[in-house]
């Protein structure tokens, strides 16, 4: 019996990513109801299933839709605006007074728009966000399809959105409370960084986070001078300090992550805790390089992250990728470390499983949303083609992303975004905003 579905993909070669390490070629994806309903070979494909749509892919890699592990998303707005500078004097003397006078709602949600439209149009499906006004990002995110984790932010210290850190948690709390029927807005408690959140406080987003089941999404050993300062104000390493304050566990995201001693790794691997791997802001804002392989070996998760425009400046997975695969192999003098399998899984299931979405998203199997993402591998730049994983990584930009779909609804078809915006909006958005950031 013929069974009707949504939507065919038919592709030249399909990565599902789990089980890893498997690269199928011409197979064909089943989507019906939002919903993965059957991956198999094309022949077979043809027998069972009858589609309103058929995608043909002939040259192309689908794989699932990337996960953007750490993201400031409205900082967009900031791209280019401090650039090469270390991360305090970038954070003290150009990003925070930029975010003092100019910060707001309307400021989050055109930021956000701005760069949830990069994201998609470069095959990120999922972003974990940090960063004030998490109702306007909301916003932002299901007005262009995009699956989003919004951080609910914590600071001790008064910003225009909250004066402290209750208030920032009462404030967030309210929105997650306003998007709770969204399917593609989930929320985490997210404060900022161990130099920026007190003891307190930090028990008051253990608690809730524990209370409702959220990730805890978290700045953590980005800079030696962090290490520095926690060592003489606590007489411990940030990590220390949060395990005994018991927030090291399994919904742990740790953001950066660079610099890590064996007790380090032995607390984030015995707690369970994941990692957000942001290899270009680091390499920019000259912190150092992670330890990624010895991350992997000690079993711990990672995802990659881009981290904020202001900081990288592109929210570009795929390159991402390839400089956290080069980076672990010079840095480790080890060629064979992060090799591209390795690195796509970093950047589709480990950043899913790190959010508590690896049932859901992550990877290509029956049951799973159809978040996928499709690239092109039949320009002169792509060839020959003796590995199409190889070039995925090492070779493929997202100017060569060609299709993508969130929850089986296309956002971009041949290259052509198809979102609820057009660009000369986005244009505009972007443009008033220089003029007001550069008065």
């Amino acid at each position: 019996m013929i069974e009707t579905v949504d939507l065919l993909i038919h592709a030249r070669w399909i990565v599902p990513v789990e089980p890893a390490g498997v690269v199928l070629e011409d197979h064909t994806v089943a989507v019906r109801g939002g919903n993965i309903v059957a991956l198999l070979p094309r022949a077979r494909a043809a027998a069972a299933f009858r589609a309103e749509k058929v995608v043909e892919l002939p040259e192309h890699l689908l794989m699932p839709g990337l996960v953007n592990l750490h993201v400031h998303a409205a900082m967009s707005l900031m791209r280019g605006i401090a650039d090469d500078m270390p991360l305090m004097r970038w954070l003290q003397e150009a990003i925070w007074p930029t975010e003092a006078r100019h910060v707001s709602a309307a400021f989050v949600r055109d930021g956000t728009l701005l760069a949830a439209a990069e994201m998609l149009r470069g095959g990120i499906t999922t972003c974990n966000e940090m960063y004030f006004h998490p109702e306007a990002a909301a916003e932002a995110f299901s007005t262009l399809g995009m699956r989003a984790v919004v951080g609910v932010v914590m600071l001790e210290f008064p910003t225009p959105f909250a004066s402290d850190a209750d208030d920032y948690l009462r404030k967030g709390l309210a929105a997650r409370d306003r998007w709770q029927t969204d399917p593609l807005i989930d929320f985490a408690i997210a404060p900022h960084a161990p130099y920026t959140v007190s003891d307190a406080s930090f028990g008051r987003a253990l608690a809730i986070a524990d209370e409702l089941g959220l990730p805890i999404h978290i700045h953590v050993h980005e800079t030696t001078g962090e290490i520095a300062d926690s060592l003489a104000a606590h007489g411990m390493r940030p990590l220390s300090r949060l395990a005994r304050l018991g927030l090291l566990g399994e919904n742990l995201i740790g953001v950066h992550a660079v610099h890590l001693d064996d007790g380090d790794i032995e607390l984030l691997a015995r707690h369970g805790c994941s990692v957000a791997h942001c290899p270009t802001s680091n390499m920019k804002l000259a912190s150092g390089i992670a330890p990624l392989p010895r991350l992997l070996e000690a079993g711990i998760r990672v995802g990659l992250g881009t981290d904020g425009a202001a900081s990288n400046n592109r929210l570009d997975l795929l390159q991402e990728m390839r400089h956290a695969a080069l980076l672990a192999k010079v840095a480790s003098h080890d060629a064979t470390a992060v090799p591209a399998h390795t690195a796509l899984h970093m950047a589709t299931l480990g950043g899913a499983q790190a959010l508590g979405l690896g049932a859901r998203i992550g990877s290509i199997e029956p049951g799973k949303a159809a978040d996928l993402c499709a690239v092109n591998l039949g320009s002169l730049h792509c060839r020959p083609r003796f590995d199409p994983v190889s070039h995925l990584v090492y070779v493929a930009g997202r100017e060569d992303v060609s299709h993508v779909w969130v929850n089986g609804e296309t956002r971009v078809d041949k290259g052509v975004p198809l979102l609820h915006i057009r660009d000369s909006e986005l244009l505009r958005l972007a443009s008033v905003w220089q003029t007001k950031l550069g008065n």
